[in-house]
């Protein structure tokens, strides 16, 4: 990479937000029966998560067909990704082993966000 291009990335990169998140790839495998007998346990789970602050986004995958079949993805909070792993680990689905998961580290660096919305209840807070 020349000179100038490394010049250029950093003036564009300077002033970005660089906020360490964690994202969570959860593979489901389990009917649907086995989900919903758990997925009041899930929801309650995941909405306390909201309401503490270690919840950014959550919610289920589609196939490429549009279809759902039991993976998800969250995007957490978290101090370190071991401190994700146990956060992910204490999900109803895993703890009944109908969903695995991979957790990744994700640095922010560029986006838009104003407001926190809290999309369980549909509430907002003005940040």
């Amino acid at each position: 990479m020349s000179a100038s291009a490394e010049e250029r990335i950093q003036q564009l990169t300077k002033g970005m937000l660089r906020k360490k998140l964690y994202v969570v790839l959860s593979k489901g495998g389990a009917t649907p029966d086995q989900i919903g007998k758990l997925l009041p346990d899930h929801l309650e789970y995941m909405i306390g998560l909201e309401k503490n602050g270690a919840l950014f986004a959550s919610g289920p995958l589609a196939s490429t067909d549009g279809k759902i079949a039991g993976d998800g993805l969250t995007i957490l909070r978290a101090k370190s990704i071991e401190d994700a792993r146990i956060i992910a680990s204490a999900d109803p689905f895993v703890k009944n082993n109908l969903r695995t998961f991979e957790v990744r580290e994700w640095t922010v660096m560029e986006g838009s966000l104003g407001i926190r919305v809290n999309l369980s209840d549909q509430s907002l807070e003005i940040t």
